[in-house]
């Protein structure tokens, strides 16, 4: 299966090696190639299932992506167009996505009754509505819990460039702990700063002070953390505190990124100019050029954000200019998020790598007195791709107007539910919470989405 052209050669399926060796294009030396193909086979079955999470700040607009009316009034001046799959219409402003419908299931009856950020923001990301008295992890941190390699030198859980300001709590590993905290690259108010420059994303993507300073010798090295090591531990001995234990976490990651190799996936100058210009040379772009490096490598989960520094804010929260601001926005998630696509194709890494683009909420069908849309959790759009996933289909339906959902209503812990299955993970297993109570994954009330996963 094409999609597109590729800086990359094809890699060859079993059946292709199959065809080659029956027609004697192998020869005499078809025993190193099996031999090879064996060991690529048994990493296959080896390999655990990564997720990649596109998280739109700021809640976007259905019907102006994933979802369009037209010929209704709310349908706004996009146009739809064709894709791949003949039943299948996405927004004129993401004809790269369009080729790609064949490996996507895209959720069309999503609803909610969060229509705060901060809120909004911590259900579709950890499944629970806010309380007081339980600290819920976020999806990255308890797929990081159950997928990680506490001995990994790379993080179990990256997120790059995200916007926590409305609700830190939304983006926290909760009464999992620290070391399932995410590792945060493109910190917001840095990157902020940076992205004026027309490079700044390249400095918002490093990973600064991984090497030792001028002049520290190993020995010299070695010796300064040790120390640190021991009286971390003698402070944390008598104060087991969640700050305490975050301090020693951080430092942790840090000396064994440190001390491997495995932080040379943070520099993305390895790649092909071809290749990262595909992606697009912005934050978001060469974030998602990051998050494919990272899943070849195991992390589990990963996630990119387009909206926040992106864009000066929730660059999704569209209560003004709607279809200017969505325009430029797809204009940066379409070669982005088809260019992830094919690389993860191309690399063999697709149908271990699931992929999710979901925002809080999302918007008004109706369109305000400013060109805008506001906020509306009663019915939005979220997509599935890539791992685990029958592609090439629509979940439920919203009524003409896009103000309510007509068929198969989706609750963020049914869609949840959805992604643990397609990771190969019980999304009722239950974990000790702050409290002292076990507490499921996901509600266990809710079931993965049928048909969706196979």
């Amino acid at each position: 299966m094409q999609h597109g052209n590729r800086s990359r050669a094809p890699i060859l399926s079993r059946r292709d090696w199959t065809k080659l060796a029956s027609l004697g294009v192998l020869g005499g030396s078809l025993s190193p190639w099996m031999s090879a193909l064996a060991a690529d086979a048994a990493a296959q079955t080896q390999r655990k299932k990564s997720c990649i999470l596109l998280w739109m700040s700021g809640g976007p607009s259905h019907l102006d992506t994933f979802d369009p009316k037209p010929g209704h009034e709310n349908g706004g001046p996009f146009k739809p167009i064709d894709t791949k799959v003949s039943a299948i219409q996405l927004c004129e402003h993401l004809p790269k996505l369009s080729q790609w419908t064949d490996r996507m299931a895209i959720v069309r009856s999503m609803t909610s009754k969060e229509a705060d950020h901060g809120r909004g923001s911590y259900l579709v990301r950890t499944g629970r509505a806010p309380e007081a008295t339980i600290q819920y992890p976020t999806l990255g941190s308890f797929v990081s819990k159950e997928l990680g390699k506490e001995s990994s030198a790379l993080p179990n859980f990256v997120s790059v460039g995200p916007y926590r300001s409305t609700n830190l709590a939304a983006y926290d590993a909760g009464f999992l702990g620290p070391q399932h905290a995410p590792f945060i690259v493109g910190d917001v108010t840095s990157a902020l700063a940076q992205q004026q420059a027309p490079d700044g994303y390249v400095s918002a993507l490093k990973v600064t002070d991984l090497r030792p300073a001028a002049g520290v010798q190993p020995r010299q090295e070695q010796s300064r953390l040790e120390l640190l090591r021991g009286l971390e531990q003698s402070f944390a001995a008598t104060r087991p505190d969640v700050p305490v234990l975050s301090h020693q976490t951080a430092y942790e990651r840090a000396v064994r990124l440190m001390d491997s190799a495995a932080a040379s996936a943070f520099n993305l100058e390895d790649e092909p100019t071809k290749l990262r210009d595909s992606y697009g040379r912005n934050l978001f772009g060469q974030g998602c050029l990051l998050a494919r490096r990272l899943v070849e490598r195991g992390v589990p989960f990963v996630e990119v954000s387009l909206g926040g520094v992106n864009s000066g804010g929730m660059g999704w929260d569209t209560h003004v200019n709607n279809f200017e601001i969505v325009k430029r926005l797809c204009g940066v998630l379409d070669p982005a998020w088809a260019t992830l696509q094919g690389d993860l194709h191309d690399r063999g890494l697709l149908d271990s790598t699931l992929i999710v683009w979901m925002g809080e909420f999302g918007r008004t069908p109706k369109i305000n007195g400013t060109a805008g849309r506001d906020h509306y959790p009663l019915t939005f759009s979220a997509v599935l791709g890539g791992g685990g996933i029958r592609g090439g289909q629509v979940i439920g339906a919203t009524t003409a107007d896009g103000t309510a959902v007509a068929d198969r209503p989706c609750s963020v812990p049914e869609l949840l539910a959805t992604i643990c299955q397609a990771m190969g993970i019980d999304p009722h297993k239950t974990n000790a919470s702050n409290v002292g109570r076990p507490i499921h994954l996901v509600d266990y009330n809710a079931q993965p989405l049928e048909g969706v996963v196979g």
